[in-house]
């Protein structure tokens, strides 16, 4: 499972359209094909797996039998258990950085970050009875948890440069644009904790409507300094 729909896997999952790419998809040749295929099951195995047993009752071989593939298979897409799971966390950044890149031009800065952020959790409410025991797994294993804060410092760069851009701003001389991407990591980190203490997906808290209020909160300071 990743926070695309269907889940798709991230190892060779071949790009989408983007700025300065021509829309459209890229040929799949079959030996691709049947590399996404097998990353997908690998993937949802592992997860689903991972969420329901937790992390380190699993193991690697459990995974692949579950899969329908040997175990010199999996680790022909991942090095370990865990790095199934920080696929999952790349796939977010690369969500978010595709959304606020995405974002025309003459948005407000609270605008361009809440759809940035709001682009992971919209999928994951979407797939919520497969996303939210992941989400789970991560937030309550201290080693998948610090590979989570790890991904959102890399997030923070990667939101603090494009906003940089947009706005015109030298990140290395002006706080505002990592202040900006750091408020909006912060509501986001909080989204998914409210989200993940719901007794289930069904009476979770929506991510939408959670986010939607934490940046009615942000907005007001996002949106006092102009371009």
């Amino acid at each position: 499972m990743s926070t695309r729909p269907e889940f798709d896997a991230g190892p060779g999952r071949p790009p989408g359209p983007g700025p300065g790419r021509a829309p459209g998809p890229a040929p799949v040749s079959l030996a691709q094909r049947k590399r996404q295929l097998v990353a997908t099951e690998l993937t949802e195995a592992a997860l689903q797996l991972l969420a329901l047993k937790g992390f380190d009752a699993v193991t690697v071989d459990e995974i692949a039998t579950t899969a329908g593939v040997s175990k010199r298979t999996f680790f022909r897409y991942f090095a370990s258990k865990e790095d199934v799971v920080v696929q999952f966390l790349a796939d977010m950044g690369a969500d978010m950085r595709a959304g606020l890149a995405a974002r025309p031009a003459g948005e407000r800065p609270s605008e361009v970050l809440l759809h940035a952020v709001s682009v992971p959790l919209t999928i994951c409410d979407a797939h919520a009875d497969r996303a939210l025991p992941v989400v789970r797994l991560i937030l309550r294993t201290p080693a998948l948890l610090a590979r989570f804060l790890e991904h959102q410092a890399r997030w923070r760069e990667d939101l603090t440069g494009e906003l940089a851009a947009r706005l015109g701003r030298d990140p290395r001389a002006d706080l505002y644009p990592r202040l900006a991407a750091g408020m909006a990591l912060a509501a986001f980190d909080a989204v998914l904790h409210r989200w993940s203490e719901g007794e289930d997906a069904g009476s979770s808290a929506d991510p939408g409507t959670l986010i939607g209020e934490a940046f009615a909160v942000l907005a007001p300071a996002l949106d006092s300094v102009t371009p």
